[in-house]
């Protein structure tokens, strides 16, 4: 897992060197077409990537973005209207049946079908029409690390060439280097505070919620830590009845609108007593983790997750457990 995570920089240079004018002509694609509907169909770290992908599509390009249950299709058998439809479908394997049946139903039914996916020969690239490679390389761990950093960039790659917007396309040049530094940040204070937690709330809103939704789950399946993730706007409406003195919580306050309610929340929740773990930039005073920065802060959440990844690797073996194979879990997970 930290062999992966650290060379992730390498894979995204690797996928932003490549397929530029498929991009291009997929992004002039999305330009001319109306779309009454927009979905996104993934399961685990893929659907968190699919967070980031629908929150940059609604704010950048003011198009409503839903997360598609894919039983209604694969269970329910349910009509669903597909014309003036775009689905995007991401995956590292390409292999779950419940992402390859409802990419090929809109297909067939006339929708723009769109599939970030590392595995290029999958069921999943064949099902869908435009089918765009991670590039990530095989994954050995069962934790995904860089095919989800790589989903992350293609996502945004698909909105700066589709909103065709010069200022994120070179921010997404600029990534490797920024990942390189965010390798390199130092969060022993975390390893300090959950090597013997037992359980943890992790924080985001806006932008870095999908890195909060990440975190938790890679800290339950390589830590066997009892994570939950939580946007800074819901903790009031019941979490917040789980802190007292000592609970930890992990917040991450990227830049961008939501930051100050964050910073702000990290005081309150000190306040409670709480053990507050604050990943912010390091002109935030008070930080507790310092957070890397991209080029654009819609950017952010990429490099974040970047500097969490090494710490969640040493924090797995800190808690003297294997994150390269969490028990009860494979790498290609087939869910119908």
């Amino acid at each position: 897992m930290l062999e992966e995570a650290l060379s992730a920089g390498e894979c995204v240079a690797r996928q932003l060197a490549q397929d530029g004018e498929r991009y291009a002509e997929l992004g002039r694609k999305l330009r001319s077409t109306n779309f009454n509907t927009a979905l996104t169909i993934a399961r685990g770290s893929s659907d968190h990537a699919a967070n980031y992908c629908a929150y940059l599509i609604m704010a950048r390009l003011g198009r409503v973005v839903a997360s598609l249950p894919m039983s209604l299709l694969t269970l329910y058998k349910s009509p669903l209207v597909t014309r003036d439809t775009l689905t995007i479908a991401i995956s590292q394997s390409g292999q779950s049946p419940d992402v390859v049946e409802p990419t090929a139903y809109f297909r067939d039914g006339g929708a723009t079908t769109v599939a970030l996916v590392n595995d290029i020969g999958s069921p999943l690239a064949a099902a869908a029409e435009w089918a765009m490679p991670l590039h990530a390389g095989t994954e050995r761990s069962v934790a995904a690390t860089k095919s989800f950093i790589t989903s992350l960039v293609a996502s945004a790659r698909l909105v700066a060439h589709w909103q065709n917007d010069a200022e994120l396309k070179a921010g997404l040049e600029a990534l490797p280097q920024a990942l390189a530094e965010g390798a390199r940040a130092d969060w022993s204070a975390a390893l300090e505070v959950l090597a013997p937690a037992r359980n943890i709330m992790v924080v985001g809103r806006g932008i870095s919620f999908p890195v909060a939704l990440e975190a938790a789950l890679k800290l339950k399946e390589t830590s066997a830590l009892q994570a939950e993730a939580f946007s800074g706007a819901e903790i009031k409406h019941g979490p917040m009845a789980l802190i007292e003195d000592g609970y930890p919580l992990l917040i991450f306050a990227t830049r961008g609108p939501a930051q100050a309610s964050l910073l702000q929340l990290a005081t309150e929740m000190r306040g409670r007593g709480a053990r507050v773990l604050l990943a912010a930039p390091n002109d935030v005073a008070g930080r507790d983790l310092t957070l890397p920065v991209a080029a654009s802060a819609d950017l952010d959440a990429i490099v974040a997750v970047q500097a969490f990844y090494v710490m969640a690797a040493q924090l797995a073996a800190a808690r003297g457990m294997d994150p390269d194979h969490p028990r009860h879990l494979s790498k290609v997970t087939r869910t119908n």
